[in-house]
């Protein structure tokens, strides 16, 4: 089945089992808006405890903070947001569709990529057992033209970017024959800036009201409070200031369901350093990283890193950790070692001295930053798309039978147990609710009772419960339950008081931050 397919599957799938809805959609919706349902939201909640458990418990010099949305408008001024926060906007003239002139070369270079990996598999296939990637990488002639394209075009795509030569990106577009996806022409528009803060007022009268912003990012809110938490909480260089919270963007095109939105959550540490020091603590935040998305044991080889060619204005080094998605591989975390940039800017536009006093050193300096930002929603959909599976459960010359399961990380799923009655009589929903009513402080369990249990674990397979128990007969004789895997449906008869033990062995978070 194509990736395509299975995307829109995963699309509908999260709407079916109450993960995520369309917002507002008794009236038809609203662009790139979405609300989480009740599985979203607790897979959601489990997503952040999970982040911020390693980083502010594991670590003993991060802490957290959550700062106000609104914030002064000179802080977008010091940050540059006001006069730099901007995509290049590019218009199809035959379809009227707006597009991110770099979204389209990035995605044209993806295409590109795509070809090589066909070659690869051509070869692979042809070869068998002999086969060496890295060499055929190196020296077939197809594969060293696609390269020597893809690096062309990124060099020069990011020569222009940094340049700020509209004319060019739209040269690259049209010279590689980059159409339109609805129209299939390449009758663009220039390329102009759109800045991406939605604006608002603050005040009781449009006279006297002050212009605003929802603020596009939570890093902010962490350096404007950087002295207020190093004084109060007397924290020693290096440390960290860790937040989750709401940002707003004015995304020109937003789109692969709630991958790119225009209100979303961000996962955000800054780690403040000595200069000097900063590429050290960016190379070990970088694997520290890699480890907490690769402990979810969704495949070493669908994560990868990817180098920035252009730098943001304050930056001097920067990567993303990218996941395979069914559309490709994309940016789920950023790492960037932002120099002193923030903080002295900040100085400079408040007049407030922002430094750390260093004992060792007997100076003052402003403190080096390096940053992690993930995207909550973006990590949700990154988790759903590599838990959704199809399965074909038919034996051979047997009943055609399958599932859909979504073989969520057990200390992620939103529902950790499920208990269900064989019958609705004889005392067996008496009893479920008695082993729920014990569990429940500890575990997120759910009763059910209805259809046949065949049924009811399909529908729990399909939520992703790691764990069903079904009440029989016998256990009111023994006290025994018959416990079900999600991801291997085998059973077995456990005593009840053992569940506590189970469900804490193999979904509590610390199992995954062992792996961090």
């Amino acid at each position: 089945m194509a990736q395509e397919d299975i995307f829109k599957k995963l699309v509908a799938h999260c709407k079916e089992y109450g993960y995520v809805f369309p917002s507002s959609e008794i009236y038809d919706g609203l662009g790139a808006v979405y609300d989480y349902g009740q599985m979203g939201v607790e897979l959601k909640n489990n997503i952040k405890k999970y982040w911020w458990n390693s980083m502010v418990l594991l670590h003993e010099n991060v802490v957290g903070i959550d700062s106000a949305i609104f914030m002064h408008p000179k802080v977008w001024k010091a940050s540059g947001h006001v006069d730099a926060f901007s995509d290049p906007l590019i218009d199809n003239k035959d379809s009227k569709k707006r597009y991110r002139a770099d979204v389209l070369i990035e995605d044209f270079i993806l295409k590109i990529e795509g070809k090589i990996e066909k070659e690869v598999k051509k070869a692979s296939k042809k070869f068998g057992d002999s086969f060496n990637k890295e060499e055929f990488i190196s020296t077939n002639k197809r594969v060293l033209s696609y390269n020597e394209k893809i690096q062309i075009i990124t060099d020069r795509f990011s020569k222009a970017l940094n340049d700020e030569d509209f004319d060019d990106v739209r040269n690259i577009i049209i010279e590689n024959n980059i159409c339109c996806p609805i129209s299939g022409t390449c009758n663009w528009t220039d390329v102009r800036q759109f800045n991406l803060m939605f604006s608002t007022e603050m005040g009781s009268t449009a006279d006297g009201a002050n212009t605003i912003y929802l603020r596009p990012e939570t890093a902010q809110g962490i350096f404007v409070n950087y002295l207020n938490v190093q004084k109060t909480g007397r924290m020693k260089l290096p440390f960290g200031i860790a937040q989750i919270g709401k940002a707003f963007r004015n995304e020109i095109v937003a789109r692969q369901f709630i991958f790119r939105m225009r209100e979303f959550e961000q996962m955000e540490m800054q780690f403040f350093v000595k200069p000097g020091t900063e590429m050290d603590f960016f190379n070990k935040w970088k694997q520290t990283r890699m480890n907490w998305h690769q402990a979810l044991g969704f495949g070493e080889d669908n994560y990868r890193f990817h180098d920035h060619e252009k730098l943001a204005h304050y930056a001097n080094a920067a990567t993303d950790i990218e996941y395979r998605f069914p559309f490709g591989f994309k940016e789920v975390e950023g790492i960037h070692s932002r120099t002193d940039f923030d903080l002295s800017q900040h100085q400079e536009f408040s007049g407030k001295k922002i430094q750390y006093f260093d004992p060792e050193r007997n100076e003052s300096y402003v403190p080096y930053v390096v940053e992690t930002s993930i995207g909550v929603d973006r990590m949700f959909l990154q988790i759903m798309s590599a838990a959704y599976c199809e399965e074909d459960l038919t034996k051979e010359g047997g009943k055609k039978d399958s599932r859909v399961v979504l073989k969520l990380p057990a200390a992620l799923a939103p529902v950790k147990l499920a208990v269900m009655p064989l019958t609705k009589k004889d005392g067996l929903p008496e009893k479920a609710r008695e082993i729920i009513n014990n569990l429940k402080f500890d575990f997120n369990c759910q009763y059910d009772e209805k259809d046949s249990i065949g049924k009811r674990y399909r529908r729990q397979d399909a939520i992703g419960t790691p764990y069903c128990v079904t009440i029989d007969h016998e256990t009111l004789e023994d006290n025994t339950v018959t416990i079900r895997n999600r991801d291997t449906m085998e059973q077995e008869r456990v005593a009840i008081d053992k569940l506590y033990e189970i469900l804490k062995e193999n979904t509590d978070l610390k199992s995954l931050l062992l792996k961090v």
